[in-house]
């Protein structure tokens, strides 16, 4: 969990101490840094201990362990988006050798794409075949000899310092951003400490103090090395949950930071909840779920009790992903937010949602052409989502059932957009894939029941021709074709000799085709 809250009325010597401490421990964790990346794959405890002990002389033994601590985490994501670099190389070459394999204007199939449409377009990914493969190369001996790139600041706003003027930056604009994003303000939490850390420590009554470092402790304005700002905080936002773990000096961590475009100090808190503990699945859908089907710009929802009827009508939840991350983030907050408070409003204990990944559905080498497609199915919040949502519906004591989204948008169409379509209610097709996320996380069919055949065909009222067997609970299957089931009616009714009178030929027509099927006359049993 992070609150935040900005520091308002700072004078300029709380700005001057935080700019100092800021600085001096950036270039602390510029260093710290460098030296973790040298040691690459090499890196043991005692070379841990030997680096905070080395940055422990120039600030405190709080201020090196939060340094190491954050220098390590860095080192860690950057070998992890390396590998996940390393997989989406080999993914685009294995793409790209595949489709180059075969003949030009082949079509493809629903499992893997085909040749490519001209040949000129086959020049040119034979020609990047040959440059994926080169990075491929560099990316797995860099992997193996354990070097990372990593720049504190930010790569990005690094590479634009080589266009400010496309940027609206002037050099100095530049050099204050760059600055800004280096310095390191961030201290972890310990239990059972006063207020829950000693580095920055933010009192009950919203009090903010900082442990100066060795070299800047005549800057303190009060006893311990310690400088107290004159802003106050009040956290809006579960203010009452970080209240209660600093009374009961539990640990929380903070951050100061500087926003160089609104030139406002903020101070963000943060402290790690229980592990989310898992219910069993009866439990979960006792009381009906709420199915959710996502999409590119809005969640669809429906309600469905235990047996699997939908209840009320749908409702849409709208989001932009458009602008910003952070107004991206704030987005996708606000709509899982009423989609929880819907949940809770119609008392069930279980979302479904699809367990979505298209990893390896958004690629440039497999729909090249398909722009659009891609930048679909790369815009809607798949990741972010499901981690996002365990985590706030944990808060809320709803429970999240993943299922499988294979056909859930075709079948819910086929049988559950029309039937629930009235003249006061319409659906659309991601109305009816909620019905079918929701049925099947409850463990149902997502086929409906339909009424069975009249007395007047060649069938006594039987099974339902759309209902699986109790045998075949939870699985779904296409509908015969409509020739294979009258076939195989009469073949049933032929061989226990129910039928006393002969059968004269007859030519049926397949109500789907053009073909004509001609049965064979009976003889007289």
């Amino acid at each position: 969990m992070a609150v935040r809250d900005r520091l308002k009325n700072l004078t300029p010597e709380d700005d001057m101490v935080l700019r100092l401490v800021g600085g001096h421990l950036g270039r602390l964790a510029s260093r710290d840094l460098k030296a973790r990346c040298a040691d690459a794959g090499d890196h043991t405890s005692d070379a841990w201990a030997a680096r905070k002990q080395g940055l422990t002389a120039e600030s405190s033994s709080r201020w090196a362990g939060s340094i190491t601590k954050a220098t390590h985490d860095q080192w860690a994501l950057s070998r992890r988006c390396q590998f996940a670099h390393v997989q989406s190389l080999e993914a685009g070459v294995r793409m790209l050798m595949h489709r180059l394999s075969l003949p030009i204007g082949e079509k493809g199939s629903k499992r893997a794409a085909g040749g490519y449409r001209s040949k000129g377009e086959w020049f040119h990914k034979s020609r990047r075949l040959h440059i994926l493969e080169h990075r491929l190369g560099i990316a797995r001996a860099e992997r193996e000899a354990g070097v990372v790139h990593v720049v504190r600041g930010g790569r990005k706003l690094l590479n634009t310092r080589h266009n400010l003027e496309a940027a609206r930056f002037t050099e100095a604009e530049w050099r204050q951003r760059w600055e800004a994003a280096r310095w390191f303000l961030a201290a972890d939490g310990e239990s059972g400490k006063r207020y829950g850390n000693e580095t920055i420590r933010v009192t009950t009554d919203g009090e903010v103090s900082v442990k100066l470092p060795a070299p800047l402790a005549h800057l303190a304005n009060v006893k311990h090395g310690r400088y107290v700002l004159t802003s106050r905080v009040a956290f809006a936002h579960r203010g009452q949950e970080w209240a209660d773990r600093v009374t009961a000096n539990r640990a929380v961590a903070y951050r100061i930071h500087y926003d160089t475009g609104r030139g406002r100090w903020y101070l963000t808190a943060s402290w790690q909840r229980p592990v989310v503990q898992t219910v069993p699945l009866s439990a979960a859908r006792a009381r009906g779920v709420i199915g959710v089907d996502t999409n590119a710009d809005h969640f669809a929802a429906y309600h469905l009790d235990p047996q699997g009827n939908p209840v009320g009508d749908p409702r849409r939840f709208f989001y932009d992903l458009s602008g910003s991350a952070d107004h991206r983030d704030a987005q996708i907050r606000h709509a899982i937010t009423q989609v929880l408070h819907w949940a809770q409003s119609c008392g069930v204990a279980a979302i479904a949602i699809e367990d979505l990944d298209f990893a390896a559905e958004k690629t440039r080498e497999k729909h090249g052409r398909k722009k659009r497609f891609r930048q679909l199915i790369s815009g809607i919040p798949t990741g972010k989502l499901k981690a996002r949502l365990v985590s706030m519906a944990a808060e809320h004591g709803l429970s999240i059932v993943a299922v499988d989204p294979a056909y859930t948008s075709m079948w819910g169409d086929e049988h559950w957009r029309k039937p629930l379509a009235s003249n006061k209610r319409k659906m659309s097709r991601h109305d009816a894939a909620s019905v079918a996320i929701g049925r099947r996380a409850l463990g149902h069919p997502i086929r409906r029941r339909t009424a069975p055949p009249p007395q007047h065909r060649s069938d006594a009222v039987g099974h339902r021709t759309a209902q699986a067997g109790p045998e075949t609970r939870e699985r779904e299957g296409t509908r015969p074709p409509v020739t294979e089931r009258a076939h195989d009616a009469r073949a049933r009714a032929g061989n226990t000799g129910t039928r006393a009178t002969s059968r004269i030929s007859k030519t049926v027509r397949d109500v789907r085709s053009d073909q004509v099927w001609v049965q064979d006359s009976l003889l007289v049993t």
